[in-house]
């Protein structure tokens, strides 16, 4: 894969810190507003990382099973990353 591993661990962990906050949040009764506001946050972050990892596996694996003749196991992938965006 051709990824920014340390730019997507960077996001992982900030990502970890964020639900270790929202664990306090809620031990603590914070207000509720407060915590989907933070909860949003956490889905968007897992979103970027999900789009950055699907765009380097249509760019680079997908494409090299098409020019290594493996056109039905690409078209799958595609089909596979389309329905799981889809959810």
């Amino acid at each position: 894969m051709h990824l920014n591993k340390e730019g997507l661990i960077h996001r992982l962990k900030i990502i970890e810190g964020q639900v270790r906050g929202l664990q306090e949040m809620i031990e603590k009764g914070t207000y509720c507003i407060d915590i989907i506001t933070q909860t949003s946050a956490v889905k968007q972050g897992l979103t970027v990382i999900e789009d950055k990892l699907m765009e380097s596996h249509l760019g680079s694996c997908v494409i090299e099973q098409m020019r290594s003749g493996k056109e039905e196991k690409a078209k799958e992938e595609i089909l596979k990353v389309y329905q799981l965006k889809r959810r």
